[in-house]
């Protein structure tokens, strides 16, 4: 269950966007929302002052723009380096999803740009929702759900099927990349079975897709092909407990399945975090 929401803004409109659309399904309406505008540090006062000035019209406007409870929002006009801000709230706030904007840097173009959207996922420990910067955000109708066997992937089900459910029209893609027997059913694979079943026990339109070759390729492929309106996938955290404060350098360079993702999907994207 999502009770606590914090969406990042810096002025585009695209991550209120994606939180009204969260907010027109019933399962999210309950939730507090914390807005958060972060300032980065100028060297001049005056300057400082400017960018505070300026940052207060943009927190204002975001709120403004939210189909929330006024009682139910907390904005947060914040001075500091983004990438640690961010983080430190989302802890002071028990943020349970975290909403970013996103420019989908590759690989080392994020490490030499300072991504903030990356440097966070690799650090948080919640949920993070990324909306680029060229995708057009949609009423969320279509959900599409990369399936293994990780805790985090079953936490994107979970969320998925609390999203669909109450949605008129829902759909729910279900997906296993290079399914352990080529050819089989795909309600019988036994990462998509009991998938389906929690599907059925909520009386949730779904379907069941087994392509074969390269993951991020094909996840990004089906989802362009289905039209979702939303891509959720697993990230399991295999940093072991002593380095948790650490970046993940798989993902920092580039290397892992979310990471392909997060880049390449042209909807918004959802990655899942739970310790492995």
């Amino acid at each position: 269950m999502i009770q606590n929401i914090l969406v990042t803004v810096a002025g585009r409109g695209l991550c209120e966007e994606m939180l009204n659309m969260l907010m027109d399904i019933p399962g999210f309406q309950s939730a507090s929302v914390t807005v958060l505008h972060v300032v980065s540090p100028e060297i001049s006062s005056d300057a400082m002052s400017d960018k505070l000035e300026q940052g207060g019209k943009i927190l204002a406007e975001a709120v403004k723009s939210l189909k929330v409870d006024p009682s139910k929002v907390n904005p947060r006009l914040k001075q500091g380096d983004p990438k640690s801000i961010v983080c430190e709230v989302a802890e002071e706030e028990n943020a349970d999803l975290i909403i970013m904007g996103s420019r989908a840097l590759g690989r080392l173009q994020a490490i030499l740009e300072g991504s903030v959207s990356q440097y966070v996922f690799q650090l948080a420990s919640s949920p993070m929702l990324l909306v680029k910067d060229d995708v057009y955000v949609k009423k969320i109708k279509r959900v599409m759900v990369a399936m293994d066997a990780s805790d985090s992937a079953k936490q994107c089900l979970d969320l998925a099927l609390t999203m669909v459910k109450d949605v008129k029209g829902g759909q729910l893609e279900l997906v296993r990349v290079n399914p352990s027997k080529p050819g089989e059913k795909p309600e019988e694979n036994p990462i998509l079975a009991p998938a389906v079943a929690e599907a059925k026990k909520y009386g949730i339109s779904y379907r069941c897709h087994l392509p074969e070759g390269k993951p991020g390729e094909e996840i990004c492929r089906l989802a362009n092909d289905l039209n979702v309106d939303l891509l959720m996938l697993g990230s399991p955290d295999r940093r072991p407990n002593i380095a948790k404060s650490l970046v993940d350098l798989d993902r920092l360079l580039g290397g892992s399945l979310s990471d392909y993702v997060r880049v390449y999907a042209n909807c918004p994207v959802l990655l899942g975090r739970t310790p492995s």
